[in-house]
C-alpha cells in the first residue's frame, strides 16, 4: 500500500510571527521555518503504517518555494522513502494545493493519503476536504485513531460531542489530530541517510494545474491588546459591576 503525504513550510510554532507594516502579511524574512505540527504527525502515521508492515512506501510532497527541500528533507528523516517537490513562487491557497494533490494522486495512485487537519499559519483547515471532494475519495477528519486492515480503514475522530468512529474503502483521506500520535525525535543519521533519498523537482505546470490565486488579502492586523483587569473590594461591587457596566447579569 502506497500513502501520500503533502507537508507544509510554515513560521516555527516557537516564533513570535510579526505583521508586515503595510498590513499585507507576515514577515518572515530571517524566520525560523518548520514542518507544521499536524504534518509531521501525518509523517510519522505514515511510517508507523510502513513499520507495521501495512503500507509498502511513504511519499512526500510539498509545494512552495525551494526551500521547502528542508521541509521535505526533514519529512525523509523521520522515515519516508521519497520525496516531491512542487516548485513554485506563488501564493498558493487551499484550492489551488488541492488540485496539486488531486494531480499527483492521479500520477502515484495511492490507497491513503494521510494530513494535517490545518496548517498553523493560515488555519484554513480547507485542504484535506477538497482534495476529497475534488479527488471523490472518501474522508475521515480529525483523527485520533488509525487502523487499516482488509482493504479498509477505521478511523476514530474527534468531534465536539466526544468520538466517533468511521470504516472507510481504500483508497481515502483522512487528516490528523493532535492526539493521533507523538512525532519521534529525529536522530543525526537519519538526517544524513535523508540527504541519498531521490527528491523530485517539478512544477504546477508539469500536472497541468493552475495556481491563480482565487482570493485577495485586504489586510492583516495583530489582535487587539485586552485591557487590564480591575480589583473589586467585595462581591456586591463585583455583581454591581457585572449588572451596570459588562451587561451580563
Amino acid at each position: 500500500m502506497k500513502v501520500l503525504v503533502p507537508v507544509k513550510r510554515v513560521v516555527d510554532f516557537n516564533v513570535k510571527v510579526r505583521v508586515k507594516s503595510d498590513g499585507s502579511g507576515v514577515d518572515i524574512a530571517n524566520v525560523k521555518m518548520s514542518m507544521n505540527p499536524f504534518d509531521e504527525i501525518a509523517v510519522e502515521e505514515a511510517v508507523r503504517l510502513r513499520e507495521a508492515g501495512v503500507a509498502t512506501e511513504v511519499i512526500v510532497v510539498s509545494a512552495g518555494v525551494t526551500q521547502c527541500q528542508e521541509t521535505l528533507r526533514t519529512a525523509l528523516a523521520i522515515g519516508a522513502d521519497r520525496a516531491i517537490l512542487v516548485e513554485t513562487g506563488d501564493e498558493l491557497q487551499p484550492l489551488a494545493v488541492a488540485k496539486i494533490l488531486k494531480a499527483l494522486i492521479d500520477k502515484e495512485q495511492p490507497q491513503l493519503v494521510i494530513l494535517g487537519k490545518q496548517a498553523i499559519d493560515d488555519d484554513a483547515n480547507q485542504t484535506g476536504q477538497m482534495l476529497a471532494a475534488l479527488a471523490n475519495l472518501p474522508q475521515a477528519t480529525f483523527a485520533s485513531k488509525v487502523t487499516v486492515a482488509d482493504g479498509k480503514v477505521q478511523v476514530t475522530r474527534e468531534i465536539d460531542g466526544g468520538l466517533e468512529t468511521l470504516s472507510l474503502t481504500l483508497p481515502a483521506v483522512i487528516t490528523t489530530d493532535l492526539r493521533l500520535n507523538e512525532p519521534r525525535y529525529v536522530t543525526l543519521p537519519n538526517i544524513m541517510k535523508a540527504k541519498k533519498k531521490p527528491l523530485e523537482n517539478i512544477k504546477p505546470v508539469d500536472l497541468g494545474v493552475d495556481t491563480t490565486p482565487r482570493l485577495k488579502t485586504l489586510k492583516i492586523a495583530e489582535p487587539a491588546q485586552r485591557a487590564a483587569g480591575v480589583k473589586v473590594p467585595d462581591v456586591a461591587t463585583l455583581v454591581t459591576k457585572l449588572k451596570t457596566e459588562a451587561k451580563v447579569l
